[in-house]
């Protein structure tokens, strides 16, 4: 499948389907071409005339007041890419440097950053050929953008740095791009500046984040009227009318996945009788899954608003803009489209939602597992004492959400200032960022200790029956996991279920998310 960019159709779907595979290929759209051959025009008419623009015919950062001469501009970019590939710690993973490759290639194919066709379509056909940057996972502040990480990418385009092979071995990038028939990118005017004033690694990480996110948002509602279910919960809670007079769309949503849940359930009209469950109403982890689930649904959304911008956005410094009243000539702007703040904010408030799902989720593991509370064998375990069950699933859980809460500490309220003062406020963007992803997968590793949890004590209510979609649900686990007799090595119960999920079995299993 072939993806055409131009600047501003890029979806999240695009960002994720390139990141996760080689598959998909990418190629500039005419109008994108021409917009580039019109913005690199103006560069080439302020270098003639030697007229002082930022990073073109001067330094960088603090030494934007020093003049650079005509002879050493070529030099003056390949400089910037050397001096600012200093990241740190371990290779980003390949999936990330993609999705940063297809972000970095849409924002100058917008046409306002004034470098090559040439120079991009090099860009296009490393990530066409899966011939993935090594980039270090630390070393940027958020502003400037992602001046660490972008530099490696430009230094491996260039044939300085190192390519991340599907194998896990690292290449040196010339040896790799020759092997292709690709010609290493030799850096003109602007160029060096151009590849790397950008927030794409936070973005990259914020849009594959929240993609897994608006699945696992779908996903805490399964699991949750599973556990229902399995505590012989009431759907009272889940009446439209009710929600209808708080009036927030993701509890009103979650509201109306779970009553089509449960709809049909004979666990649940057993227990519909006052005289047989005299219980007014279910613990705030049943009871409030839609509040709660809700507002994480909404905070989501939020974010999808802000990626979605961001994906399509020109993040470079000096943007080039034509001048539409003296066509072939242009003027430039220097400002900070490359600063990180709207997607810090963004990203530590996903991992804030993220992480309450799973506080709520491991509430509701609790439920299952405590014999006190479920009216179910405690642990979940058929012959208790003997066995444990599912005793120490709960631990699991436990720790996992009070990582995440040591994780939502928000990056975005920090700053340390650089570059001699001049960049003196930095939004930790990038920071924001990773911490995310980390949350993100954290709560799917919780949902699926749910969803084993809560299918096991589904079992011990048989004869009755869940709902068709639950039961479908509880079907899909117990094609991959059967139920616990027995002790047994619980983590390979774990990840199958976790795989499950990540693949979207589980969706599917209830009809593609409804």
């Amino acid at each position: 499948m072939t993806i055409f960019l131009d600047g501003n159709s890029l979806t999240l779907q695009d960002v994720a389907a390139i990141a996760e595979s080689s598959e998909h290929r990418v190629e500039l759209s005419t109008d994108a071409k021409n917009a580039i051959r019109r913005s690199r025009a103006i560069v080439e008419q302020w270098v003639e005339s030697n007229e002082p623009v930022y990073g073109v015919t001067t330094g960088f950062g603090e030494f934007a007041n020093v003049r650079i001469s005509h002879e050493d501009l070529e030099q003056l970019q390949e400089n910037l890419i050397l001096s600012h590939s200093v990241g740190a710690g371990a290779w980003l993973p390949r999936p990330f440097v993609r999705a940063m490759l297809v972000l970095r290639i849409n924002a100058l194919a917008k046409g306002y950053s004034g470098i090559r066709l040439q120079t991009l379509e090099t860009l296009v056909a490393m990530l066409n050929a899966d011939i993935i940057p090594a980039v270090p996972e630390q070393g940027s502040v958020g502003s400037s953008g992602d001046l660490v990480q972008l530099s490696h990418i430009a230094l491996a385009a260039i044939g300085k740095g190192r390519i991340l092979m599907a194998n896990g071995l690292v290449k040196p990038s010339l040896e790799v791009l020759q092997a292709h028939g690709i010609t290493p990118i030799r850096l003109q005017a602007k160029e060096g500046l151009a590849m790397i004033n950008g927030t794409q690694m936070m973005c990259a990480f914020g849009a594959l984040s929240l993609h897994k996110a608006l699945r696992l948002a779908e996903i805490a509602d399964i699991a949750g009227a599973l556990t229902t279910e399995a505590l012989r919960g009431t759907d009272t809670a889940f009446d439209e009318r009710l929600h209808k007079v708080r009036g927030f769309s993701g509890q009103l949503q979650s509201a109306k996945n779970l009553r089509e849940l449960m709809h049909g359930s004979q666990i649940r009209e057993s227990h519909r009788d006052a005289a047989v469950d005299n219980r007014v109403q279910d613990a705030y982890s049943l009871r409030c899954m839609p509040q709660v689930h809700g507002a994480s649904r909404d905070a989501i959304g939020y974010v999808l608003s802000v990626i979605e911008k961001e994906i399509n956005a020109a993040t470079d410094n000096p943007l080039i803009f034509p001048d539409e009243e003296n066509p072939g000539h242009g003027f430039h702007l220097e400002g900070g489209n490359f600063h990180g703040q709207p997607l810090a904010l963004a990203l530590d408030f996903l991992a804030i939602a993220c992480a309450e799902l799973a506080n709520i989720s491991e509430r509701r593991i609790e439920r299952l597992v405590n014999g006190a509370l479920s009216g179910l064998p405690r642990f979940l375990a058929p012959k208790g004492g003997l066995n444990s069950g599912l005793m120490i699933a709960q631990y699991t859980a436990a720790s996992i959400v009070s990582e995440n809460k040591v994780l939502c500490h928000p990056a975005s309220v920090d700053s340390i200032p650089t570059s001699a003062n001049q960049e003196d406020h930095n939004s930790m963007g990038s920071i924001a960022a990773q911490k995310g992803w980390r949350v993100v997968q954290n709560l799917e590793r919780v949902l699926a200790i749910e969803l084993l949890c809560a299918a096991q004590g589904v079992d011990f209510l048989k004869p009755l029956r869940s709902s068709e979609r639950l039961e479908a649900v509880r079907t899909a686990i117990r094609n991959v996991v059967p139920f616990m007799d027995i002790d047994r090595v619980v983590y390979d119960d774990v990840e199958a279920v976790r795989h499950l999920v990540e693949s979207g079995v589980i969706e599917s299993a209830v009809g593609g998310g409804r």
